[in-house]
């Protein structure tokens, strides 16, 4: 990957789409962008309305409307683009219109001679991100997507208002599906080096577990209500996904919990899930193996069941 000049497509010109985007002109994070949107005008306003704040911003971004044949020299090619849920609509007749919407988008990136990465934001992601695996037939490692990364800011932010510690210095995971069937690992969330559950243990903390498994509902929680209140989550998932951007175009190898393929981690193969890995240019460089109890090793499995069955319906199309 060129990190000289940094290019990232953004295929889907939508609230989440633009809300990457916006990220990405605030924090100066890549030199060139383009847009691709179904609607052609829209991505052409959307680019307009971008390069009008190039003056008040720090950044010197190249920012257009483009085509598929822009993918060719690109480091990052980021999916927002899908189909919403019609009312009365399966789970299942959704993943298979998406998976048809993305059939129309990987075919053509792949063609242009892209040879970068892709990042998947489409819900449900983990799902979706194996759609564009399988579809493009790029090495799994260059293929990821948001996974539970949301999930675990929304985490570390409920746990550091608890505490009242930076989120920040907070180590804390949401593993498995980004969805219903998703977990918090307390065994292994720490603040600092002090391991939570050690807190629990003393007499005068605060903090009993009957609270941190709020905590854990709250998350899983935190989109429906999200959603309830103003129709859709865009800001939030934005940001996770310039944080993810900033860890390959940096090639920083920060640990982030996004949707990679399991290829024996946790005992689990052939699936995508929310786990913590190494991201750095080449995309995931390794997935990092935490000690799960007994308890939360079941969590994991059953998680990766309900997206292993989730995929089996679409195997056909």
């Amino acid at each position: 990957m060129k990190t000289d000049r940094r290019k990232v497509v953004l295929i889907g010109a939508g609230l989440v789409g633009m809300s990457y985007g916006y990220c990405l002109l605030n924090q100066n994070v890549c030199d060139e962008l383009v847009l691709i949107d179904i609607d052609r005008k829209r991505a052409e306003g959307e680019a307009m309305d971008l390069n009008h704040g190039l003056a008040f911003s720090a950044s010197h971004m190249k920012i257009y409307a483009g085509d598929y044949g822009d993918c060719r020299d690109a480091d990052i090619v980021v999916i927002c683009a899908g189909v919403a849920q019609k009312e009365g609509e399966s789970r299942l007749d959704l993943l298979k219109r998406n998976k048809e919407v993305f059939r129309s988008i990987v075919g053509p990136v792949t063609e242009s001679g892209f040879n970068g990465l892709f990042l998947v934001a489409t819900n449900p992601v983990d799902v979706m991100t194996r759609i564009t695996c399988e579809l493009s037939g790029f090495n799994p490692r260059r293929v990821l997507g948001t996974g539970t990364a949301l999930d675990t800011a929304r985490l570390r932010y409920l746990l550091g208002e608890h505490f009242r510690v930076d989120p920040r210095n907070i180590h804390a995971y949401v593993m498995g599906e980004h969805g219903d069937s998703e977990f918090v690992p307390w065994s292994q969330a720490m603040i600092a080096t002090c391991p939570v559950q050690e807190l629990l243990q003393g007499e005068k903390s605060p903090v009993h577990m009957e609270e941190l498994t709020r905590i854990a509902q709250e998350v899983k929680g935190a989109a429906y209500r999200i959603i309830e209140a103003k129709r859709a989550t865009y800001y939030g998932i934005g940001m996770a996904m310039t944080r993810i951007t900033k860890a390959i175009l940096g090639d920083e190898s920060s640990v982030l919990t996004v949707s990679a393929m399991l290829r024996g981690e946790y005992g689990q193969s052939g699936v995508f899930a929310g786990v913590p890995c190494i991201i750095n240019q080449n995309g995931v460089q390794r997935v990092l193996t935490l000690k799960l109890s007994q308890e939360e090793a079941e969590q994991m499995a059953s998680s990766c069941k309900i997206l292993r069955d989730s995929f089996k319906g679409l195997e056909d199309i």
